[in-house]
């Protein structure tokens, strides 16, 4: 899981991610602890925007986490638009751009350079910024 963030007065980028363990797939508790990690480090008043995915505001664990949390707000991209989000982009230069021709080992090696070429876009807000400029967003960075 992944978000790049926006600060709304400073226009600062951000990017935070969780991986989740082998063999997991995305349910509502994995988008609740994702929001715990956003609201520590942001702070209780945010708008996150996301896909339709039954994992996000559709789950009642993540219903019951916004309800007691109402600084946090959601808007959903609308339906099959994956080209409006541009944490699309992250993933995209990872895989391609970064990893094209790797072949781990084994899972290990693989999430310790996924964690690592993430953890080196976090250190790049021009590519950040290219993300949300390529992404059909009206946000202008």
């Amino acid at each position: 899981m992944s978000a790049i963030t926006v600060s709304p007065k400073q226009r600062r980028l951000g990017l935070y991610f969780n991986l989740l363990p082998d063999d997991a797939n995305v349910r509502g508790e994995e988008s609740v602890r994702f929001l715990r990690l956003l609201k520590a480090h942001i702070g209780p008043r945010m708008t996150v925007v996301w896909d339709r995915s039954m994992t996000h505001d559709r789950s009642r664990v993540v219903r019951e986490f916004l309800a007691a949390n109402p600084g946090i707000t959601t808007e959903k991209f609308p339906g099959y638009a994956p080209e409006l989000n541009p944490d699309e982009g992250v993933w995209t230069y990872a895989k391609y751009g970064r990893m094209p021709n790797f072949a781990p080992r084994d899972t290990g090696h693989l999430r310790r350079k996924l964690s690592y070429e993430l953890r080196r876009l976090k250190g790049r807000p021009d590519l950040l910024a290219s993300f949300i400029e390529h992404s059909e967003l009206p946000l202008a960075m």
